[in-house]
C-alpha cells in the first residue's frame, strides 16, 4: 500500500510539474523552478531580482535580502567555473549595500546563494557576489555548520538530481545592530529550507541557526519547513499540490536525509 501512495504521490508532483508555467529561463536555457516562488512575510520590504543562478527578495530598507532561492541539479554541483575574487554592490538596487560597509566590522560577507552552487556558469558565479545576495555572518557560522550545510545540499543534488533550496535571514526578530555607513542590519538567525521534488516520494526539510557557533551542528538545527514558515512568516513551495504540500512540509527527517547515498 506504501508503495502505491509514493507512487501515486510522485506521479502527481511530475504531472503538477509538467503542467507549471515555463516560460521564463535562466540565461543558459535552463528552465527556471516554480519552486523558486516564494511568498514574501508582508511586513517586509520587497524587491524581486531575477540572476542567471537564482531569484532574490531584497529588502531595500535592511539592506540585505529577505531570502535568496535557486535550483540546483547534480551537474551544476560538479561545475568547474573557478571562485570569483571580488564582490560587488548591484548598481541597479536600490538599497544595495557597498563592499567596503563590512569593513572591521567583525563580520565575514556571508552568502546566501553560495558561490559553490554556482560553479556550472561565469555570469551566475560572478551574480552570486552581488551584494544583494549577502548578509552579516559571523565567520564561526559562515566557516561552520553554515558551508557544512551548503556542502550536504551539494550532495544531495548528486543523488536527487536536483533540489531547490531558499535561504535567507530571520528578519521577524527585533534587530537593532547595524554595520556600515549603509546600516546593514546584522540578523540573530538564519534559516534554510531544501525541497527534493523529484525524489519519490519528494521531501522537505529547513534548518534554523543562530548567527554564531552552532551548537550540536546541522542535527540540532534541523526543523521542519512548516516551523521555519511560522518563523519567517514566508510562505515556501505553495506551487505543490495541497496534500503533497502539507506532508512534506510536517517533515524533519535529518537522520534520512543525512545518510542518504548516491546510487
Amino acid at each position: 500500500m506504501k508503495l502505491i501512495i509514493y507512487i501515486l504521490t510522485f506521479m502527481g508532483v511530475a504531472s503538477h510539474l509538467m503542467g507549471c508555467n515555463t516560460d521564463e529561463k535562466r540565461g543558459n536555457g535552463v528552465v527556471r523552478s516554480d519552486f523558486e516562488r516564494v511568498l514574501t512575510a508582508s511586513e517586509l520590504s520587497d524587491t524581486l531580482l531575477r540572476y542567471k543562478g537564482m531569484t532574490v527578495s531584497f529588502n531595500s530598507e535592511k539592506h540585505v535580502p529577505n531570502w535568496v532561492a535557486w535550483e540546483l541539479t547534480g551537474a551544476e554541483a560538479d561545475g568547474t567555473e573557478p571562485r570569483a575574487r571580488d564582490f560587488m554592490a548591484d548598481p541597479s538596487v536600490k538599497g544595495c549595500a557597498n563592499p567596503w560597509d563590512y569593513s572591521y566590522s567583525g563580520y565575514d560577507r556571508g552568502h546566501m546563494a553560495p558561490a559553490g552552487d554556482m560553479k556550472w556558469d561565469a555570469e551566475a558565479m560572478e551574480q552570486s557576489f552581488f551584494m544583494t545576495n549577502i548578509c552579516p555572518q559571523v565567520k564561526s557560522l559562515n566557516s561552520g555548520a553554515w558551508m557544512r550545510l551548503e556542502e550536504k545540499c551539494r550532495n544531495w543534488a548528486r543523488i536527487d538530481s536536483a533540489i531547490v533550496i531558499v535561504a535567507g535571514p530571520v528578519l521577524s526578530d527585533e534587530l537593532t545592530e547595524t554595520i556600515g555607513s549603509t546600516g546593514i542590519v546584522v540578523p540573530e538567525r538564519f534559516f534554510k529550507v531544501i525541497l527534493s521534488p523529484y525524489a519519490n516520494p519528494p521531501r522537505a526539510i529547513g534548518f534554523i541557526m543562530n548567527n554564531g557557533y552552532v551548537e550540536g551542528g546541522m542535527q540540532k538545527a534541523a526543523v521542519s519547513v512548516d516551523s521555519v514558515e511560522k518563523v519567517t512568516g514566508h510562505d515556501f513551495f505553495s506551487q505543490l499540490p495541497d496534500s503533497i504540500e502539507e506532508q512534506v512540509e510536517a517533515e524533519c527527517r535529518f537522520h534520512y536525509w543525512s545518510t542518504l547515498k548516491a546510487r
